[in-house]
């Protein structure tokens, strides 16, 4: 059965209930003081780490897209790269910062 919050227009009281929907459709129909109070529910959802780990299907999909879009943030992070293209980026990012020390634009 469902968990209701009520409040109590009157007394200024709250409490929740458990009852099947229509009996609380009678019950605030029968006390019109008395209104149905909305709460946000409690989702708690997986955290990676040792209970939950993506699977390797996962892991594919999310490879596939990064080689799709490699100059994304999402490519950059989830792409296989060569040992040859992390040294060519490195290289580029030392250029570029050498180059706006001296005030080349890129």
């Amino acid at each position: 059965m469902p968990r209701y919050h009520f409040h109590n227009k009157k007394t200024k009281q709250e409490w929740v209930d458990f009852m099947m929907i229509a009996e609380m459709e009678e019950m605030l129909e029968k006390n019109p003081h008395i209104r149905q109070v909305l709460k946000p529910i409690n989702i708690v959802s997986g955290v990676e780490g040792i209970s939950f780990k993506s699977d390797d299907g996962w892991k594919d999909v999310k490879q596939k897209i990064a080689e799709a879009h490699p100059n994304s943030s999402f490519g950059r992070h989830h792409r296989k790269r060569g040992i040859k293209e992390i040294k060519t980026d490195q290289a580029i990012q030392r250029a570029r910062k050498k180059n706006r020390r001296k005030g080349v634009p890129d």
